[in-house]
């Protein structure tokens, strides 16, 4: 058989299809917000792109989310939900631009931007080779959020005087396979310098050593200004988790928000809340929003618009309130302090009401929880909405909640007025611990001092991320009855997944631990078939519950790194945590809101001696 000729390349104009926005890969609405969100990379085949700034998604047709108190919270009117995909046209509304801008052809190993090759419109290939490029497999960022093509070109000339790419080689790049480290990875340049491979790429002062600042780049805001940057940059692999760590906040959907006439009110708040009374029931009548709905009247829609405003207006006063914005965690505590008295009271099922938060105690008594494991409430939550949003992000380090200002990487050039966000339901259980019990617990001396171990270590953590920041460093919320209920949440969630059939990681916690508060919310909020089946309500009943509290509490009374895991003073991440590994009470990260930090299972148990007593000892 003869050589294949090589194939025929078409230079004209593009096609009408080819003109048409191609369709580059499929992610679901909550990737938008969860993975791929605005500043994060995505790989679709051969290729590599960087989600755009909100201001740049087309949002005309997306769907509105109500969740006031959220939005109160975050200074924002509302949510919207990421754009959906039209297959026909490939148009989604979510803008993305090509990142990282370097690319390599396997082929002739050249390494350059992704212009140069003179690709086919619609593929990533080299002209000269026909073979598929490749993106450059390093990036580099800065704590700040600025990201940046590696700069190879300093890289493999440095040592020498000549300006950057004055020399006028070709850069190579060419990784031979042999062994899995940088140093088979090799950066050339046909001017004649050595080549030079990518170990010490990674190390803390190896770009500052050769003189690289960060050049304070958005490439995923659009026409961007470069912002002034002192924060020394780092060497990332493009597909590292520490090139995008989402900042989200969630909420749960509670009465009287989340039901009547203030839901049905929602979603035309926007366009009422600028007018009068007249106004408002004008258009009530025009657009008959009240015809399937005869128990509620126009002063009702009226009475309702008035109370949002009062609730907007009281929430915007009490954000420019100087003292109360330095209160470290004060929205937080805002929301879970209405949630927690929501899960507390019962909130039965209306057959005449399209309802979104139904709580409820079990039908039979609670008397043996009571005195046996110390509970003074179980409610069953067979239904509940739970709002997430996508407020920032960051780059390198993992959010902290003594971040300043500067490190929260902005997802719009201007302050937007609306965050993309997704809405989950599902279903939980709501326990609360004896207050009078809990409190003589919480006193022991043995129970403050790894409590104090504990968080002395965060709080030193926190104050060196804070840095010179003017903003005041957070309080760590490590006390005996956060770690309680945190390693309660966790052997919870571990027993019901091997109990109830639920996976891991589809089970969340949420904690609600304060000087009035001292509940555990189990629930599961997703869209795929772990959804709202009844299963985890089923495990609130009193007799399940306590069987599963008995055995719950038995596997936590050993772990298989015991003595070790038991006796330490300190494990995990920045010895955030006590008596905790991946053999007892480490969960999936989508499960924990705190990343599995601050747990100590002798909080539950106690330890093996007796010297610290356990809340469930007895």
């Amino acid at each position: 058989m003869g050589p294949v000729p090589p194939r025929t390349r078409r230079r004209g104009l593009p096609s009408t299809a080819a003109r048409t926005a191609r369709k580059l890969g499929e992610i679901r609405r909550a990737q938008l917000i969860t993975t791929y969100g605005v500043g994060a990379m995505i790989a679709v085949e051969n290729e590599s792109f960087l989600v755009r700034g909100i201001d740049s998604w087309d949002v005309s047709e997306a769907p509105f989310i109500s969740e006031p108190r959220l939005a109160w919270q975050l200074g924002v009117s509302g949510f919207r939900m990421p754009p959906a995909p039209d297959p026909d046209s490939a148009r989604d509304g979510v803008r993305a631009v090509r990142f990282p801008e370097m690319y390599s052809c396997p082929h002739c190993h050249r390494l350059q931007p992704f212009r140069k090759f003179n690709s086919p419109v619609g593929r990533a290939e080299c002209s000269t080779c026909q073979e598929s490029l490749v993106p450059s497999r390093f990036v580099i960022a800065c704590t700040h959020g600025h990201l940046e093509d590696f700069p190879y070109w300093k890289w493999v000339h440095r040592g020498n005087r000549t300006p950057s790419g004055a020399c006028g080689g070709q850069l190579s790049f060419q990784a031979d396979g042999s062994t899995a480290s940088l140093r088979a990875v090799l950066i050339g340049c046909s001017c004649g310098v050595e080549k030079v491979s990518m170990e010490g790429s990674f190390r803390r002062q190896a770009l500052r050593d050769l003189g690289i600042r960060c050049s304070g780049r958005r490439p995923w805001l659009k026409d961007a200004p470069a912002e002034s940057c002192q924060e020394p940059p780092r060497t990332l692999q493009r597909g590292s988790s520490s090139v995008w760590f989402p900042v989200m906040h969630s909420a749960l959907s509670i009465p009287p928000w989340s039901q009547g006439i203030a839901k049905l009110v929602a979603p035309f708040y926007d366009r009422f809340k600028e007018e009068d009374p007249a106004s408002i029931k004008a258009y009530v009548r025009i657009g008959k929003l009240l015809l399937h709905h005869p128990k509620y009247t126009e002063d009702d829609v009226v009475a309702e618009v008035e109370r949002r405003r009062a609730a907007e207006t009281a929430a915007a006063e009490q954000a420019d309130d100087t003292e109360a914005a330095k209160r470290a965690g004060d929205y937080r505590r805002k929301l879970y302090e209405g949630e927690y008295r929501s899960l507390s009271k019962p909130h039965p099922e209306d057959a005449e009401e399209e309802q979104e938060f139904v709580c409820e105690p079990p039908t039979t008594p609670i008397d043996a929880l009571r005195s046996s494991h110390g509970l003074t409430q179980v409610m069953l939550v067979k239904r509940l909405r739970e709002v997430r949003a996508l407020q920032s992000f960051r780059r390198v380090d993992e959010p902290s909640p003594a971040d300043s200002q500067l490190r929260q990487a902005a997802i719009s050039q201007t302050k937007p007025n609306w965050l993309p966000a997704f809405e989950v339901s599902g279903e939980g259980v709501f326990l609360r611990l004896d207050p009078e019990r809990l409190r003589i617990w919480e006193e022991q001396p043995e129970q403050v001092a790894r409590a104090t171990r504990i968080r002395e270590n965060h709080e030193r953590l926190l104050s060196a991320r804070a840095g010179d920041s003017d903003k005041p460093v957070p309080p760590s919320p490590a006390t005996p009855r956060f770690l309680l209920l945190h390693a309660l949440a966790h052997t919870l969630i571990n027993e019901w997944s091997l109990d109830g059939g639920y996976p891991a990681a589809s089970l969340r916690e949420r904690l609600y631990s304060d000087e009035d508060m001292a509940g555990v919310l189990i629930y599961t909020a997703t869209s795929d078939s772990a959804g709202s089946l009844g299963g985890v309500v089923a495990q609130g009943e009193p007799d399940r519950l306590a069987a599963s509290l008995r055995a719950a509490l038995h596997r936590a009374s050993w772990c298989s790194n015991d003595p070790l895991c038991m006796e330490s003073e300190a494990s995990g991440a920045d010895s955030l945590n006590m008596a905790a590994c991946h053999a007892c009470l480490l969960l999936p990260e989508t499960s924990c809101e705190n990343n599995n930090i601050l747990l100590d299972r002798a909080a539950l148990v106690g330890t093996p001696d007796g010297r610290v007593p356990g809340f469930f000892t007895r």
